[in-house]
């Protein structure tokens, strides 16, 4: 029996089309942190520190997110962070 001709595989077309599908629907996921000015950021942390999901340690200038126990020194990184680290839990409970 002869062997496969070579140019009629297609699996590596549908390789690169769900590659590309993958990369779609983790960029439709994402979320945009554009809208995240410095007002904006310091509501948002002034809000976690309040519900305790951020800690304040003003002797090493930092705050820290417990839930991940990241440390951040600017309020907008948190800010960014967090809205992207909700999303993605949230992505993760709806497979349940």
């Amino acid at each position: 029996m002869p062997s496969p001709d070579p140019h009629d595989d297609t699996s590596r077309d549908y390789e690169q089309s769900e590659k590309a599908q993958l990369a779609q629907d983790r960029d439709a996921a994402r979320v945009d942190t554009a809208d995240v000015d410095d007002a904006t950021a310091r509501s948002l942390v002034d809000d976690l520190v309040d519900a305790a999901v951020v800690t304040l340690v003003p002797e090493d200038q930092v705050l820290v997110h417990e839930p991940s126990g990241t440390t951040f020194d600017s309020t907008t990184q948190l800010a960014v962070f967090h809205r992207g680290w909700t999303t993605g839990r949230d992505a993760d409970g709806e497979g349940e």
